[in-house]
């Protein structure tokens, strides 16, 4: 990719921040432009140093643009590409960071200048203030392009990802959402669950192990409502699943089974040792 690209991102929070850093200093935009709706919000994410010039009119925003990147809410993706589209040159790229792909892919199926992405990197977090350029260090991002797809619009961002610093894997959005319901999804919910379902008069003596496993449902509580609905099929299946491994927990408690308990324990310990810290 160009050297002296010009990077617009439209929503410049924690990943759209995080992405600005990152592609100043690995050297891969000249300019970075952050384009939102609130001035002052656009004021704090240029003090941060996540980009170098700032506008509300997305327009002029879009204009020059080599690449785009939307980091909105999922359910403003769809409209904040077609608006891009309007105004950028043919020849540039446009990629999200959704946590959802199957309705933000299907319905930009012929936007050929759109290619959907999503960096498995993030934090309960948010604001430009929170940003860092080694977020997608060593990380994953799942690109998902449509069947119309260019190929040339792939590669840019796949490149583009890696330049930051993330490993690429290309699927299906229908993959995508199957997987991230697994991964990501279903461990939110039930984060929520698990701190929702702690009597008020207990949290006082909670310790690492209540905090740890409960840290990300501290995260945008709107945000995560649009993900689960938008992927509430998938999430769901999911949801099926480990209600069998937890029915199973119940039962081995019930009738005392330590044998069964052990290997229970073992395979959650060993799934996690797999993925490493």
């Amino acid at each position: 990719m160009n050297r002296n690209q010009t990077i617009a991102i439209v929503g410049v929070g924690l990943i759209g921040g995080s992405i600005g850093l990152a592609a100043q200093e690995c050297g891969l935009a000249a300019r970075v432009i952050g384009i939102g709706r609130r001035r002052t919000s656009l004021q704090r994410a240029k003090r941060c140093g996540t980009v170098t010039e700032t506008t509300t009119n997305l327009r002029k925003g879009v204009s020059q643009a080599d690449f785009v990147v939307i980091c909105t809410p999922i359910d403003q993706i769809v409209e904040f590409v077609r608006e891009v589209l309007k105004y950028a040159p043919e020849s540039t790229v446009v990629t999200d960071a959704g946590s959802t792909k199957g309705p933000i892919v299907m319905r930009l199926s012929d936007a050929k200048q759109f290619v959907g992405s999503h960096p498995l990197a993030g934090s309960e977090k948010t604001g430009a203030h929170h940003a860092r350029s080694d977020l997608f260090h060593n990380r994953s991002v799942i690109v998902t392009p449509s069947r119309g797809a260019l190929q040339p619009h792939i590669s840019r961002v796949e490149q583009f990802w890696s330049r930051l610093g993330a490993q690429t894997f290309r699927m299906t959005a229908a993959r995508h959402d199957k997987i991230l319901a697994q991964t990501s999804h279903m461990p939110h919910l039930l984060a929520s669950a698990l701190a929702a379902a702690t009597p008020s008069q207990s949290l006082a003596f909670t310790a690492t192990g209540w905090q740890d496993t409960t840290r990300i449902a501290g995260g945008d509580v709107e945000l995560w409502v649009q993900i689960l609905k938008d992927n509430r099929r998938h999430i769901l299946n999911s949801m099926d699943n480990f209600g069998k491994v937890l029915a199973s927990f119940r039962q081995a408690l019930e009738k005392g089974d330590q044998a069964a308990l052990r290997r229970l324990l073992k395979t959650g310990k060993d799934n996690r040792d797999a993925v490493g810290n």
